[in-house]
């Protein structure tokens, strides 16, 4: 059974920076990508970052330049490290995964997940 954990949410100010983590476990596949969503409340779920197997990484306009996304392999742990944050990023953050991988792109497209950690509340005050 795929199992997510995030870790890391919590209150800053603006201006700020968290890191998020993300730790997987219960699948053996090499094949998979993985992403960070948020929600706010009454709104669909948007994807924010997205890795795939080789690094290859995607963003939403709103959180590039701010936002990287990040991987370790061999620990099975995704990161989210957040800068710069705005009270607009005031959300809740969930990892989730694509296991095996889809070719089918549309990384930042909830629809393309099938495995979610439970979310991590991030409030940033102005």
């Amino acid at each position: 059974q795929v199992q997510l954990v995030e870790s890391g949410g919590g209150s800053v100010q603006s201006g700020g920076s968290l890191r998020l983590s993300c730790a997987a476990s219960g699948y053996t596949y090499s094949s998979y990508y993985m992403g960070w969503f948020r929600q706010f409340p009454g709104k669909e779920r948007e994807g924010v970052a997205a890795i795939r197997r080789d690094g290859t990484t995607n963003y939403s306009d709103s959180v590039k330049g701010r936002f990287t996304i990040s991987q370790d392999n061999a620990k099975k742990t995704l990161y989210l490290q957040m800068n710069s944050l705005k009270p607009e990023d005031t959300a809740v953050y969930y990892c989730a995964a694509r296991i095996p991988a889809s070719s089918s792109g549309g990384y930042l497209g909830a629809i393309m997940y099938n495995y979610w950690g439970q979310g991590t509340q991030v409030t940033v005050s102005s």
